[in-house]
């Protein structure tokens, strides 16, 4: 490739660096692999438009195929095993024990993958989610994708940008302007150069955030890799609820007309990938939570919420019925201040009512869902909650 090419001093074109979100200047003619250095008979000219669009392919395709950036997050891995080899051997040793615990954990945390907890990843997939990786530019199956509805995270499936904020960056990735509220968290990479965004609810890396080039109203730019993507038809929003034993939370608020999926597992704690084991011990900080996936046209956050403080007792303090303990508190983990706002006008509406709420506001973390024998537990069973009941309370 690079016997083909030779950078001169011949003509100017500003080209979109998408690495550093600026502009680079590149001075460039192309000669014939082989060819004499012959000014006369032998550079072969392109139009500046010509030379810039090929050219910022052949950057794009070096720059990915050459490294992979390091994100800003101790767990960051880049594809080639030698070279981790080779940098673990020059870590000091705090360093090498701290990698020791993280490699033990994400072994933990793929070992629950395989028990329901995200989706099995390919090879690929891994590499770019879990290894902070880039897949190569223009290769994408959702850079030229059309559909209207929600593109999703690929590993955990939760809702992040709506179809409408996609557009055509030229940049080689599929690029958003504006991401879900409370979907997506910015991480700045170690060397302070750029921005990661992850995944919300499961820490997945799903590529950097650009703003300043001005292509869009909105001034921002998520670049996103293809394959950290997944996509739903229509809108998906989600909600989080812990009210007790997640069996009866789940079975009762999945028969609502508009809920797509309701999902038990767990949330508000501090161990990385806890099991049902480490939640139940009530040291993990965890409750036992439903994922609520729903379309927001057949059904609104605030009639889900209005349906969970129906469905289990607010007033009980680390408790439902029978099953106590932390883990079995009353919360709500909200995604954003709209979805608070509506929790805490809704708890007054109940307080005025005379009814002691005791359910807690928290901000939603990293959603771990449980293990696949707890899933669909009554529908499974053909039966209904013994501990879970409808009472009106609105």
């Amino acid at each position: 490739m690079f016997a083909s090419l030779l950078v001169l001093v011949q003509g100017e074109a500003s080209l979109e660096n998408p690495w550093v979100g600026g502009r680079v200047s590149v001075e460039f003619v192309f000669v014939p692999s082989g060819g004499p250095m012959s000014r006369q008979s032998h550079f072969q000219r392109l139009s500046a438009r010509t030379s810039r669009a090929l050219l910022h392919r052949l950057l794009l395709l070096l720059l990915a195929g050459s490294a992979v950036a390091a994100c800003g997050r101790a767990d960051a891995a880049g594809p080639n095993a030698a070279d981790k080899k080779t940098a673990s051997k020059a870590q000091p040793k705090a360093s090498a024990k701290a990698g020791k615990q993280q490699a033990k954990a994400e072994e933990k945390a793929s070992r629950h993958d395989k028990k329901g907890h995200w989706k099995p990843l390919s090879a690929q997939a891994k590499r770019v989610i879990e290894g902070c990786g880039t897949e190569p530019p223009f290769s994408g199956k959702f850079l030229t994708h059309k559909g209207k509805g929600t593109y999703t995270c690929g590993r955990c499936n939760a809702p992040l940008f709506a179809s409408t904020t996609k557009f055509k960056s030229g940049s080689g990735w599929p690029s958003f302007d504006q991401a879900l509220p409370g979907a997506v968290k910015e991480v700045r990479d170690a060397d302070g150069s750029r921005t990661e965004i992850q995944c919300s609810r499961c820490g997945a890396h799903l590529g950097h955030v650009f703003r300043g080039e001005r292509m869009t109203s909105k001034n921002t730019r998520h670049c996103v890799n293809s394959v950290s993507l997944g996509f739903q038809d229509g809108p998906v929003q989600e909600a989080f609820f812990a009210g007790g034993c997640f069996w009866g939370v789940e079975h009762l608020l999945e028969s609502m007309p508009g809920v797509l999926s309701a999902t038990s597992g767990y949330m508000g704690g501090t161990k990385h990938a806890p099991t049902y084991k480490d939640v139940t011990s009530g040291r993990t900080g965890h409750a036992e939570t439903v994922r609520v996936r729903f379309d927001p046209r057949k059904v609104t956050f605030e009639q889900v919420t209005r349906r969970f403080f129906e469905i289990h007792d607010p007033t009980q303090v680390d408790r439902q019925g029978p099953d106590r303990g932390t883990q079995y508190r009353s919360a709500i983990f909200v995604t954003d201040s709209e979805q608070e706002g509506q929790v805490h006008r809704l708890i007054g509406l109940l307080r005025k009512k005379g009814v002691k709420v005791a359910t807690k506001v928290e901000a939603a973390g990293t959603f771990w869902p449980a293990e696949k024998y707890h899933q669909n537990w009554y529908k499974r069973k053909g039966s209904e909650p013994y501990c879970h009941v409808r009472t009106e309370r609105f």
